[in-house]
């Protein structure tokens, strides 16, 4: 039995050209309260550039303008160069109307309090009303009662409990990458897909699994069970699991007519001769 030829396997592997679709601006602010490291600023500012925010408001940092700030910031030196600067908390979200607090510490619980992919949707629906305020509180204390007062709603980040604390430009990060894809951000490809190999038919795979039955009967590979049935059928339930396209069985086929080829090949080759006890050895 032979198989057509397996398809040239590097032809599926080039690349794609993938990019995120092009979202619109969005009225979402990240408020940082009394940031003590300017390099945690660079780096917040780094990750809202990933992730197409660009509002930033600084209450009452301890170093701003820095050079490490700038240096971190990388590609979000342009999110940096309009950070607004306020005194106070109230100033930073005067015009907002949803304003959301990050913690890791429980509170209040008469404040509400939502997983991080929950409150990023909240916050997307919100912003197209009006302004949103995302809060961050100092790397060492976080956000005081006081300022905590001032949310709507509470955030937390699922993490490990025995050390949930995160670094406040990693929680910029997971935050406003949620914030990224509650807006709809996904990857695709920019080209037009190209055309879907389709599904290998029934009567393809019927040619295939008769073909593996006759390739294991051909090297012993035999079902060992009562039934002689198992061995057969877990093949079949695994492949139909993998849902094959007809390149695809075509490669399993090809493998298969090799292993035969190569028996085949084997199988021509002379017996060594028995040599006579009597016959001397061989000279080294």
């Amino acid at each position: 039995m032979t198989a057509p030829p397996a398809d040239n396997a590097s032809a599926d592997l080039r690349p794609i050209d993938i990019r995120p679709i092009d979202i619109r601006p969005i009225d979402i602010r990240v408020v940082l309260v009394e940031t003590s490291h300017p390099g945690n600023i660079g780096a917040v500012a780094r990750a809202m550039k990933n992730m197409g925010l660009s509002q930033l408001v600084l209450v009452r940092p301890r170093s701003f303008p820095d050079p490490e700030a700038t240096a971190r910031a990388s590609g979000g030196a342009d999110v940096l160069a309009d950070v607004r600067v306020v005194q106070d908390l109230a100033a930073a979200i005067a015009d907002c109307g949803l304003v959301v607090a990050t913690t890791a510490r429980e509170r209040d619980p008469n404040i509400r309090v939502l997983d991080v992919r929950d409150a990023a949707v909240r916050a997307v629906e919100e912003a197209a009303r009006g302004p949103v305020a995302l809060l961050f509180g100092n790397e060492r204390t976080g956000l005081t009662n006081d300022e905590l007062a001032s949310a709507h709603l509470l955030l937390r980040i699922p993490a490990n409990p025995q050390y949930s604390s995160l670094n406040l430009a990693m929680a910029v990060q997971l935050i406003t990458y949620e914030v990224y894809r509650a807006r709809g951000a996904v990857h695709r490809s920019a080209d037009a897909v190209p055309e879907a190999v389709p599904l290998a038919t029934g009567a393809e795979m019927e040619r295939l699994y008769t073909h593996l039955a006759q390739v294991l009967e051909e090297i012993g590979f035999r079902d060992r069970t009562t039934s002689g049935r198992n061995l057969m059928d877990r093949i079949r339930r695994f492949l139909n699991r993998a849902e094959p396209d007809q390149n695809e069985a075509n490669i399993v086929r090809g493998i298969l007519t090799a292993v035969q080829q190569k028996r085949r090949t084997a199988g021509l080759r002379p017996e060594p001769t028995a040599k006579s006890p009597a016959q001397p050895p061989d000279p080294p």
